[in-house]
């Protein structure tokens, strides 16, 4: 006795789901220069490497008979994959049934995909298009009732965040749970002039008096600049390609740790350039990228988040094929300032950092808060704090290399100064509780103030001041550790992913992971 019938059904079925929405949204789909949901899973793993989960999963009509006459597939596409050889999830939106938004189908699937990634501890990958939620105000008339909301999945997906990887790829227009859900990611990215995000779309936002088009409400640009996702590229394979690489320096789950790589750069090479990268004038600025790009391992920086809060650098790297993470001040913004923006992203980092077990290596170069009103209105001091609170509570190993300026609360936010301080300055390194500019006439305001000739005697005391501002002074006193020849930074902290390595443990405690 064979069971042909029934396999003959069973293609049958598989092969009207994998029709999607029809020819008439494929070719909508493909008309807007978006790929339908089956060429992105194709896109993004190893070929022929997807194993669908739910495959016949959809909405089905019969004739008077009981046969088969029609299957809508459940818009949401997920399964096994691999991804540069690693196993990984994959859940997808198909954005030609429904528009993305749910159907009977698609809350569980979704639901079974953050499961499976938390269960198996393999990373997953959202390919985002549409709402992803409970569907339309049209719902209504087939439901016959409301409902009060409810987030499927949700407790997972929090769960998720601690415990494996979790990447979003924006590719079309996103609303509501499906922008909650992009978000909800350690990196998400966005393509250009093709994906927007927002929490209501613009029919909706119409309704208090507001006429944009998608792309003015919550195109790349501006979610870029607000923090909401991290970074945006030309196409959709340039944005899977940042996922890939993205993924490649993390586990696949925090019971695993970071794999070292074959290095490929030698750990003692030194780079005699970056002994004259800093200006002794501290009005000009220098490329802290380049630093980057010099001491780490060739090709290895993979910077996230460069359009938010960008007086701060947090970029991915290897050190003789160990992964880190880099935290590094950008003088071109605000001198390097912190900014509420710039606090807000360090803390995401962080925390993203002490979750996988990356050390961190900070190149500092703070010349403290970013001050004025707008400063003080934005709360920037709080911020600022909650910064300072993330880098306290990390366990990860930290290296500081001081460049230049370290000034106030925010330049003593460089590490932890309470264990052993894994720390090395710059012959340019800068530090105090203020900086002369400044600093002479708030410490001296009122002598200045009666004095015969304020001028002078206010080149005098920063003459002075001056003459003890040396980092050998500080040095000589060892509140700092040690000074170095900046050409020689990258053999010490090869040194110090060298060391750190066997102190990175895998935790049953999993640490706090906030989007």
């Amino acid at each position: 006795m064979s069971w042909k019938d029934e396999i003959d059904e069973l293609r049958k079925r598989q092969a009207l789901t994998r029709a999607m929405g029809g020819p008439e949204k494929l070719e909508r789909q493909r008309a807007a220069g978006r790929l339908n949901v089956r060429e992105r899973i194709s896109l993004l793993s190893d070929e022929g490497s997807f194993r669908e989960i739910g495959s016949i999963a959809g909405t089905a009509s019969y004739d008077e008979d009981g046969n088969l006459t029609g299957l809508m597939p459940a818009n949401c596409v997920f399964g096994r994959a691999k991804v540069r050889g690693r196993d990984v999830v994959l859940v997808a939106d198909d954005f030609t049934v429904r528009g993305g938004a749910a159907d009977a189908a698609i809350v569980e699937k979704q639901i079974q995909a953050e499961a499976m990634a938390r269960d198996l501890r393999l990373p997953i990958v959202r390919l985002i298009e549409g709402t992803g939620g409970g569907g339309s105000v049209k719902s209504i008339l087939d439901m016959g009732a409301t409902y009060v909301p409810f987030n499927p999945a949700w407790d997972l997906v929090v769960e998720n965040l601690e415990t494996v990887p979790v990447v979003s790829l924006l590719l079309g227009p996103v609303a509501g749970l499906g922008a909650a859900r992009a978000v909800s990611s350690h990196y998400s990215v966005m393509v250009h002039g093709q994906a927007q995000m927002f929490v209501a779309g613009p029919p909706v936002v119409a309704g208090i008096g507001e006429d944009v088009t998608k792309e003015e409400l919550g195109g790349a640009d501006i979610q870029l600049a607000a923090g909401a996702v991290d970074d945006a590229f030309a196409s959709e394979a340039e944005a899977m390609e940042a996922a890939r690489w993205f993924l490649s320096y993390l586990p696949n789950s925090v019971h695993e740790l970071p794999a070292r790589t074959t290095p490929s750069d030698d750990p003692a090479r030194t780079d005699p350039a970056l002994s004259a990268i800093v200006p002794r004038d501290k009005r000009y600025a220098y490329d802290m990228h380049a630093i980057l790009a010099s001491t780490m391992d060739k090709g290895s920086v993979f910077e996230m988040g460069r359009n938010f809060g960008q007086s701060v650098i947090t970029a991915f790297a290897r050190l003789d094929g160990w992964p880190v993470a880099v935290i590094a001040s950008n003088p071109k913004v605000y001198g390097g300032g912190w900014t509420a923006e710039s606090a807000q992203k360090l803390i995401r980092f962080i925390d993203l950092a002490e979750t996988f077990r990356l050390p961190i290596v900070h190149f500092v170069d703070i010349p403290g808060f970013v001050i004025g009103t707008r400063a003080e209105r934005a709360g920037t001091i709080r911020h600022g704090a909650r910064a300072l609170a993330a880098l306290y509570q990390a366990s990860v190993p930290m290296c500081a290399i001081i460049v230049r300026k370290a000034f106030g609360v925010a330049g003593a936010a460089m590490m932890n100064h309470t264990g052993f301080r894994y720390r090395y300055a710059w012959p340019s390194g800068d530090w105090g509780s203020l900086p002369l500019e400044g600093g002479v006439e708030a410490a001296f305001k009122a002598a200045l103030e009666t004095a015969e000739d304020p001028a002078a005697m206010k080149a005098e005391l920063s003459r002075q001041m001056r003459a003890f501002s040396s980092p050998f002074k500080t040095a000589e006193r060892f509140w700092v550790e040690e000074i170095i020849d900046p050409a020689e930074t990258r053999p010490l902290l090869t040194e110090f992913a060298r060391l750190s390595a066997p102190l990175r443990e895998r935790g049953d405690k999993k640490p706090r992971y906030r989007p």
